[in-house]
């Protein structure tokens, strides 16, 4: 076990834990809180792991961090597990050493003892970390999540590296909420990239220094965030229900209409994903409600716009659309999708439930120029998430064949092929 942390093998690791423990991979995946088949894929060597995978992993497994970055070779080499590059595993430990060196050091002085008057963590360092983390999330409405990932990785470490500086002080909670941020966007980009493992991961991460940081509206915002994440984007609407519910509980009956709208609208899109219509459509009638007492304040940390009318139209649209109810989705769209400044990612995704609107209501061009706009929305901001969502529309639309429909086919052909379709 001490060589398998020593090169990162984490699959011999998990063999090891399961072996130890008399579990089967059944009772591992459920220990770990991932599916079987993901433990069966790194167990059998096919499944290569993020950074911070590898950190999620040992923090479920209580590994400490520091049994990952052994300076010495081991005595013998273990055999690598089938379809393991054991070149890129000695370098992707090297990199994990590294950052768990830069993670683990205390500032010192040239003597080698902590320097008192130069520590990395005081009052204005939660603000400064907070503050990078705002200016990534309005940059995100007009750049590739794929441009931005990597700062807001490296963003995530250096919150998560002065949160541990700031251990035992005044400045822990603020420290854990900055990193909480700092994980949950984070987790929106590994999500518009199609990563649903990382994003989940973030997601989880972002929960935990919410609670660390026990503030009440920041836990509550990490909670809906995942819900919506798992009732939208990985269409799991029972558990984004669940934790929906467990946000509400948290968030208490005096909070901030904004606060008490968004997550209105998240469950709306859990109860219509579940089928249950009349919990969906009295969700959103809270939410309207919740949003017009909102309409003169201003949106309350950690969230950054305003959450308006147009807002909760573009939920009940969404609502309407997994309800099989296209004349009514088509009256919530045209509010929702007015003249305004908008993330034209978020505005790809609402065209392609347009799009299944019009589809259901027999409007098969209009619903494929929506495809279309969409598609080339995604493509040009290299969002897999628009992507994703223009593929999975053409894979239910089960009407006639038409030319627009074998257009749309030939582009989504193109991304496979890297031909580039014609016209």
């Amino acid at each position: 076990m001490a060589q398998a942390l020593a090169t990162c093998d984490m699959a011999a690791v998990l063999e090891g834990v399961r072996a130890a423990r008399g579990w089967s991979q059944g009772d591992l995946a459920r220990a770990i809180d991932y599916s079987q088949s993901w433990v069966s894929r790194v167990v059998n060597g096919q499944q290569s792991l993020t950074i911070d995978q590898v950190r999620d992993l040992a923090e479920r497994l209580d590994i400490p961090l520091h049994l990952l970055r052994f300076g010495g070779a081991p005595a013998r080499a273990a055999p690598a597990a089938r379809g393991v590059n054991t070149t890129r595993r000695r370098d992707f430990a090297r990199v994990v050493a590294t950052g768990a060196l830069l993670t683990a050091a205390p500032a010192t002085t040239p003597g080698g003892t902590p320097d008192a008057d130069h520590r990395p963590v005081d009052v204005t360092t939660a603000h400064a970390l907070r503050a990078i983390t705002g200016g990534q999330r309005r940059m995100d409405a007009g750049s590739c999540s794929s441009h931005l990932l990597p700062s807001a990785v490296a963003h995530v470490h250096l919150c998560e590296h002065m949160l541990k500086q700031a251990h035992g002080t005044a400045f822990s909670s603020e420290l854990s909420a900055a990193a909480s941020e700092a994980s949950g966007f984070t987790a929106w980009l590994y999500a518009d990239q199609g990563d649903m493992g990382s994003a989940r991961a973030h997601y989880r991460t972002a929960v935990n220094r919410a609670r660390q940081a026990g503030v009440r509206l920041l836990d509550v915002y990490m909670l809906g965030s995942l819900a919506a994440f798992e009732a939208d984007t990985a269409e799991d609407p029972h558990l984004g229900l669940g934790l929906v519910q467990e946000a509400q509980h948290v968030l208490g009956p005096s909070a901030h209409p904004t606060a008490r709208a968004w997550l209105a609208c998240v469950g709306a899109l859990a109860h219509a994903g579940t089928g249950d219509r009349s919990a969906a459509v009295h969700a959103l009638d809270q939410a309207e409600r919740e949003a017009a007492r909102s309409s003169n304040t201003a949106p309350p940390w950690p969230w950054v716009f305003a959450f308006d009318q147009a807002k909760v139209a573009g939920y009940r649209a969404l609502v309407d659309v997994r309800l099989r109810r296209p004349h009514q989705a088509r009256r919530a769209f045209a509010e929702a999708l007015a003249p305004r400044a908008v993330n034209p990612k978020q505005s790809a995704v609402l065209q392609v439930e347009l799009a299944s609107a019009h589809a259901d209501a027999g409007d098969v061009d209009e619903a494929f120029r929506l495809a279309h706009e969409a598609l080339s929305t995604g493509i040009r901001f290299r969002s897999e998430r628009v992507i994703g969502r223009v593929r999975s529309f053409r894979r239910r639309y089960a009407g006639p064949p038409a030319r627009c429909v074998a257009d749309l086919d030939d582009r989504l052909l193109s991304l496979v092929s890297g031909i580039p379709a014609s016209g």
